[in-house]
């Protein structure tokens, strides 16, 4: 799927480096995924000639700003930062139904390990669209473009608290809306999971410059987006 990908680098100088990551695209090997051959850490290693340590992650079926570093000191002050909570991250998503203007998603997330973890996610409402698909007992569908800024970095925390408010994130398996995705595959041929990774914005950990990097949207939300009847200016944000 991914053979001979050249990455979409974003950003980088001496010490970090990132990149547009694909919808679909591992960021790096995973016994839950032994199928896959084809990761962004090994794809970018090749593509820059470097060795590049993972700063964060991003879902594998999530797209957008991907961060790494070029060498072990910027990897553990990049780490220290995440952990801090001091890099601030905005993601963009569509999502079933009419959202709130704006709202907080306080709602803890438990670990695979079962242990309960404090998770906290503001957004906004971007826009919002009714197209004439029928679905279930309603003759149309509702859906919400909504931009998204995680205040702690839970696994899967965005998924998992947009399904929690019954505002599931469209594709998104297993934490959306079986039925939805169903819809999305049969009408629109579509199965990328509507979630972008638009920015990250940091201290240098050299400069202490402010640094912000954006992502441009990818191919299949751009699509749905017009297919959907959002503004496409919104593309342009």
């Amino acid at each position: 799927m991914f053979a001979s990908m050249i990455l979409d680098i974003l950003y980088k100088d001496n010490h970090i480096v990132a990149v547009n990551k694909p919808h679909g695209l591992l960021v790096h090997r995973s016994s839950i995924a032994k199928n896959a051959s084809e990761f962004a850490m090994q794809i970018l290693r090749d593509q820059i000639n470097q060795h590049v340590f993972t700063i964060h992650r991003l879902d594998r079926k999530t797209g957008g700003v991907l961060l790494f570093a070029l060498n072990e000191d910027t990897h553990r002050a990049m780490q220290k930062q995440f952990a801090e909570n001091l890099i601030k991250k905005t993601y963009r998503a569509i999502v079933r139904g009419y959202t709130e203007d704006e709202g907080v998603i306080n709602y803890p997330l438990k670990r695979d390990d079962g242990k309960i973890q404090e998770a906290l996610t503001k957004y906004k409402t971007l826009q919002q669209t009714e197209i004439d698909v029928p679905f279930g007992k309603f003759n149309t569908s509702r859906y919400s473009l909504v931009e998204i800024y995680p205040q702690t970095g839970r696994m899967h925390q965005i998924r998992k608290h947009f399904a929690h408010i019954l505002h599931p994130i469209i594709a998104d398996r297993p934490h959306g809306c079986n039925k939805q995705n169903k819809m999305f595959k049969e009408k629109f041929n579509m199965d990328t999971m509507l979630l972008h990774a638009k920015s990250v914005s940091f201290n240098h950990p050299y400069t202490n410059e402010t640094i912000n990097i954006t992502a441009d949207i990818q191919s299949e939300l751009k699509r749905m987006i017009k297919q959907l009847k959002f503004n496409s200016s919104i593309l342009n944000d």
